[in-house]
């Protein structure tokens, strides 16, 4: 089985493709786990209508972050507001799994009152910021 473990007897896990929330090996999975991208329908749908929307999201984030520097956070309505205009409420979500998706990949990490939290279990408002 490939995919990391976070203990001696804890199941394997991977990151969603799209979200960047984090999918916990089933028993279902046991032949396909290599195959596994998303964690729900949900995103694969996504993932098939909404690439470039989600590398725009990823850039702008990743730019913001880098004017602001190392020590200040972002948080991803700015980042919707800056790719939707007047329909960023719409691109809330897609926003979030944007900054996980870069906390996955290791740079960055999501904040909760000034301290880092599980972007897989966050609930409420985040901050961004660079690792």
């Amino acid at each position: 089985m490939s995919g990391r473990t976070k203990g001696a007897h804890q199941l394997p896990t991977k990151d969603c493709a799209v979200c960047g929330r984090t999918i916990t090996w089933r028993k279902k999975w046991e032949r396909d786990w290599d195959g596994v991208k998303y964690c729900s329908d949900a995103c694969r749908r996504r993932a098939k209508s909404s690439s470039g929307l989600d590398a725009d999201l990823e850039t702008t984030l990743r730019r913001l972050l880098a004017e602001r520097g190392r020590s200040k956070t972002v948080c991803p309505s700015e980042v919707a507001r800056a790719v939707g205009g007047e329909d960023w409420r719409d691109l809330m979500e897609p926003a979030r799994s944007a900054a996980r998706r870069l906390v996955a990949a290791g740079q960055a990490e999501i904040t909760q009152g000034g301290r880092v939290v599980d972007p897989s279990t966050a609930k409420g408002p985040i901050r961004v910021r660079l690792v």
